[in-house]
């Protein structure tokens, strides 16, 4: 077998039995839109959902039931409308949505009971009426008021799997209609979550359907991988047209609110506001998953960019310096540059004597980029070795590893910074490098440069 496969599937086998680590007692919550209960894929997602929990991760499941209640009240002959995203109807409506709500649970915990796990279905949310904003009368909406929290957690630790019907109730046990979306949000803010998820059904953020940041980097097929807090500000900046184009020119409304590509984007939006405050106030990631796709809950877990859009806190990734327990990560990491003659090799040795002048890039205790810094005599200072894993490498972190380097070069009073390159001058020199001569290298850098190989020499431009 070809020496190159078994290393990649290595490196994926090492990566589900990291996160198997990282994730044992974990809390996920999963918001699990209600389209997706008549997909083929549904038995799949919830086998998945399954085998997370037997994996020892702790799972709340919270339905929407949109789809649901728009054939129950329909079949009744009630009708409805929209006023800010939220469902206005009459009184004689709530019991028929509150039948949807928990047909919507009863069977996604009737399907886990076929894969042997037991889940609960709840009345852990307290709730009060929207009431009147601004004139309008919200009438069964609800908004969420507290939260069980000790009940909730009591059905983890049974290993339970508790299930949230989109239903709140007040404390005279008057029901609600609440937005299962903001319910996801408030349980993982007040139970700490480690993951929100949001599974959606064709659910992606790419060029075709969106216009996407040029300072946001995007994956190998097109889609937005991962944005921080300040990315998704950016984003919704430069996207808010595509929702306020329909409020802002009325003869467009009927042809929109009809285009399922419309109603996914302004979905989208939302969610995209949702993990972003949820964010804001404590939650450290949230995923935004394509429902469509199979596997897409494992892929999002146990690899380090799944397969949807993750949101998250600023502390994700980190560039520090390298230590020596490091080192066998790095060789490994290098390996296949140097086979494709980019990087010469470095042995065990090599890297353990020059230690204090590599940094390495971690995420999620992997590292997945080195780079280093090596000084001279002379005051001139090389950046070699750099290496970005091929899964991030559109995320924009080898451009992180060089600024940050080229910043240290600085603060140290380097008379130039330079670095040598066989294939890789384009991407260099889109960082701000340019292309100088050897007879500039220092001395015992020039004497170790060879003409069979050669490499060119850029120079950092900017440094004065």
């Amino acid at each position: 077998m070809d020496e190159n496969l078994i290393h990649e599937r290595a490196e994926r086998i090492r990566d589900v039995i990291r996160y198997l680590h990282r994730f044992k007692n974990a809390l996920i919550i999963l918001y699990i839109d209600d389209r997706l209960i008549d997909s083929p894929l549904f038995l799949s997602h919830i086998k998945d959902i399954s085998l997370l929990h037997q994996a020892g991760i702790k799972l709340i499941l919270v339905p929407g039931a949109a789809k649901r209640i728009d054939e129950i009240l329909s079949t009744a002959h009630i009708e409805w409308s929209f006023h800010e995203g939220n469902r206005i109807t009459s009184q004689e409506a709530m019991p028929l949505i509150k039948m949807a709500a928990f047909d919507v649970s009863n069977q996604i915990m009737t399907s886990l009971a076929g894969e042997k796990i037991t889940a609960l279905i709840g009345n852990w949310v307290r709730a009060r009426g929207k009431g009147v904003i601004d004139g309008f009368d919200y009438g069964t909406i609800g908004e969420i008021d507290k939260l069980q929290i000790n009940s909730i957690e009591t059905v983890l630790e049974s290993g339970f799997i508790p299930i949230f019907p989109c239903i709140g109730w007040s404390l005279v046990g008057k029901p609600y209609n609440i937005s299962s979306i903001h319910l996801a949000q408030q349980i993982a803010i007040h139970l700490h979550a480690d993951k929100l998820f949001y599974l959606i059904p064709n659910a992606s953020i790419n060029s075709s359907n969106f216009t996407i940041p040029a300072s946001i980097g995007l994956s190998p097929d097109g889609t937005i991988s991962a944005m921080n807090k300040e990315e998704v500000n950016t984003f919704l900046e430069l996207n808010e047209h595509l929702v306020n184009s329909v409020q802002n020119n009325p003869s467009s409304t009927e042809r929109w609110e009809n285009s399922e590509d419309m109603l996914l984007r302004k979905k989208i939006f939302t969610l995209l506001k949702i993990a972003r405050d949820a964010c804001d106030l404590g939650v450290t990631r949230v995923h935004l998953l394509n429902g469509s796709l199979d596997g897409t809950i494992s892929c999002e877990i146990f690899s380090d960019f799944g397969s949807g859009t993750m949101i998250y806190a600023n502390n994700y990734g980190k560039v520090r310096d390298m230590i020596h327990d490091d080192i066998p990560a790095v060789l490994s990491l290098i390996r296949p540059f140097v086979e494709q003659g980019i990087l010469l090799p470095r042995t065990k040795q090599m890297l353990s004597d020059q230690c204090k002048h590599y940094i390495v890039y971690e995420l999620d205790g992997a590292i997945r980029a080195c780079a280093a810094l090596i000084p001279y005599s002379d005051g001139q200072m090389e950046i070699a070795c750099v290496a970005v894993d091929k899964t991030c490498s559109h995320i924009g972190i080898g451009p992180k590893m060089i600024l940050f380097l080229v910043k240290r070069a600085q603060a140290k009073n380097a008379k130039s910074i330079f670095l040598l390159t066989t294939q890789t001058a384009d991407w260099f020199e889109n960082l701000g490098f340019i292309a100088s001569d050897i007879s500039t290298l220092p001395e015992e850098r020039k004497s170790s440069w060879s003409s069979k190989r050669g490499s060119k020499i850029l120079r950092f431009h900017e440094t004065k």
